[in-house]
């Protein structure tokens, strides 16, 4: 009876025992979870300390930068070599009285007509912007007809608007009363045409400008801070403005550089700003070349100074739209001598 209960149990188990490996684990210190012993599962952290740091290779780039490095060094070589530049004349004419008056002139046509020119453009955006079909008309048209005509056929239909109206008066409407009146010929100068002209041009193209920027602000924002009790005009000068003149300043500084070089269309009223002073001292001289590279150079040099305001002022307002504000060009200096001091010292240290 025994050996049979055996034999029976045997031949249960085994089928199991040919197709399956058990093993039992045999107790021991590695099986204790609470012994010190027990082995790890990961192996122990390298140590990098000592690990050379190598900066990443860019070998396109070196190369990009010698040839552009290259091509600078042969125009810099034909600029200082080639006598027919001229530069001792333009050295003698650079701050020549003469040319620092026009150059004067050319500043301050600059200042009234972009002033002028921006506070109007503001204006017309607003009417723009009006629930006036009036105001919206007389914007529009405004813009239309100041952007379709040149601007050398501006300036000389202002400076000729005395053939169309011979005395300009002030007073009542369609009546005979006037306060005011003089001969147009007298009242537009060739400096009142100048400044009128630009300052037309540049309110047609400001006003599209400053439209955009009040456009681009997010309409939640205006309807927030309504819900939130805010005045009006608190909305417009400390919500929208603010963000409006991120959009607004590349394109506004863009125009104003621009102005500064229209400025020289003036020349065709022979009034006496940079260019026209130019033109009259190679005429005189016949130093073509020379003298229009010093226009050229004052014109760079003006330029330089306004995108340099342009870079601190746009950094200025673009601290409500990114975290920290952009490197400026000195700490851009700064961080990248420190930068290179840094890897010196670390190959220093591993040649050692």
């Amino acid at each position: 009876m025994s050996s049979t209960a055996t034999r029976a149990a045997q031949s249960a188990a085994g089928p199991a025992s040919a197709g399956t490996d058990v093993s039992v684990p045999t107790p021991g210190p590695s099986a204790d979870p609470g012994s010190p012993k027990a082995p790890q599962s990961r192996q122990a952290a390298t140590d990098y300390a000592d690990y050379r740091l190598v900066p990443a290779r860019h070998p396109w780039r070196w190369v990009g930068t010698a040839v552009v490095a290259l091509g600078l060094a042969a125009v810099v070589w034909s600029l200082a070599t080639n006598p027919r530049w001229e530069w001792g004349v333009v050295a003698q004419w650079f701050t020549a009285q003469s040319v620092v008056n026009g150059l004067l002139e050319t500043l301050k046509l600059t200042a009234i007509s972009g002033a002028l020119g921006f506070i109007l453009g503001f204006i017309l955006a607003l009417m723009r912007l009006s629930a006036s079909p009036l105001l919206v008309s007389v914007s529009w048209t405004f813009s239309w007809i100041f952007r379709s005509t040149p601007l050398l056929v501006q300036m000389l239909l202002w400076y000729n608007l005395g053939y169309l109206y011979e005395k300009i008066s002030l007073g009542i409407p369609f009546t005979d009363v006037r306060f005011f009146e003089v001969q147009t010929t007298t009242l537009i100068s060739q400096f009142a045409a100048a400044v009128l002209g630009l300052t037309l041009n540049q309110a047609a193209y400001s006003a599209e400008i400053i439209r955009g920027g009040i456009l681009s602000v997010d309409q939640g924002q205006l309807e927030a801070a309504a819900a939130l009790g805010i005045p009006a005009w608190r909305r417009s000068t400390r919500i929208v403005l603010p963000q409006a003149m991120r959009a607004i300043l590349p394109t506004a500084f863009n125009e104003i550089i621009g102005l500064v070089k229209g400025t020289s269309i003036v020349y065709v009223l022979a009034y006496s700003e940079l260019f026209y002073t130019v033109q009259v001292i190679y005429n005189r001289t016949q130093q073509v070349l020379p003298l229009l590279l010093v226009a050229t150079l004052w014109y760079v040099v003006i330029t330089s100074v306004l995108s340099v305001f342009q870079y601190y002022i746009e950094r200025h307002y673009s601290k409500g739209a990114v975290r920290t504000l952009p490197l400026t060009p000195l700490q851009k200096a700064r961080r990248f001598f420190a930068t290179h001091a840094a890897v010196t010292d670390n190959r220093a240290k591993g040649t050692r």
